[in-house]
């Protein structure tokens, strides 16, 4: 088996929302490739706004195809994440925006190509029963799953750090969602394993990886502590990227670490 290529940009799908942050959006994705990376990923890149215009969704395209990047990522509408919302799938009254939103999602996948699409579950809310909330995370995640599935898509669940009141903390805990979704039905989901979470949240994240690693939708990685480049920190992201591929992972590595755009690729070769 060949290794992987770990400082090689080119190995990489970079997130442009996390990076290159100082740049407007319609920016980033023309500076991700001056860096050297060919495939881009993005949260929701309008500003919270479910339902962008058709002119703001031909824009964003627009950028990608100019920059000569693919898009191999793209997240559901999450709310207002600047705010503190950390998704919209599992809080009942916005079951209408997020229909829509998926929709648009469908559409923008369909021009660019993309096929993983991150829904995150959103947080705990004053007034809503947990039961009452995952009833929904259900059934919106069969309807996005359902949409994307019409050009070959998957949805990715994913653990999150940072936010108290966001209930999948563990790679155990989105792999619980993923199997009730998977129970009515839906089987274009997975886990989205981001080893910076699963480490911060007290994740094994090796023990993980031997147990799960065939079975992850997508990989997303950033040291730790401070969430910043590889070799920031203290993780063994390279053995654990290695790892994951020896025991049949098939997906691609996004790098999804904060770092300002002056020293964010000072690791990668050149």
């Amino acid at each position: 088996m060949t290794t992987f290529d770990f400082t090689n940009a080119d190995s990489y799908i970079l997130n442009c929302s996390t990076l290159l942050t100082e740049l407007p959006v319609m920016d980033r994705a023309q500076a991700a490739k001056d860096a050297g990376f060919s495939q881009v990923e993005f949260w929701w890149p309008f500003d919270g706004n479910p339902t962008p215009t058709s002119a703001e969704v031909d824009e964003f395209i627009a950028s990608l195809d100019k920059a000569g990047v693919e898009l191999k990522g793209l997240n559901f509408w999450a709310g207002n994440m600047a705010g503190g919302d950390r998704g919209m799938v599992s809080i009942k009254g916005a079951e209408a925006d997020f229909a829509a939103n998926v929709d648009i999602v469908v559409e923008i996948g369909r021009r660019t190509g993309c096929r993983a699409f991150n829904a995150l579950y959103g947080l705990r809310t004053e007034g809503q029963t947990p039961e009452e909330q995952d009833e929904v995370a259900i059934e919106n995640l069969k309807l996005a799953s359902d949409a994307v599935g019409a050009i070959d898509g998957t949805v990715l669940v994913e653990p999150v750090s940072g936010a108290e009141a966001y209930p999948l903390k563990t790679a155990s805990d989105a792999a619980g969602v993923v199997e009730k979704a998977r129970a009515q039905g839906v089987t274009n989901i997975a886990v989205l394993a981001d080893f910076f979470h699963m480490s911060i949240n007290g994740d094994d994240v090796a023990a993980v990886i031997e147990a799960d690693a065939a079975r992850f939708g997508h990989i997303q990685i950033a040291d730790a502590a401070g969430r910043g480049a590889p070799g920031t920190g203290e993780l063994p992201l390279q053995d654990w990227i290695n790892r994951s591929y020896e025991l049949g992972y098939t997906g691609q590595i996004a790098l999804e670490y904060k770092q300002d755009r002056a020293t964010a690729f000072e690791w990668l070769a050149n």
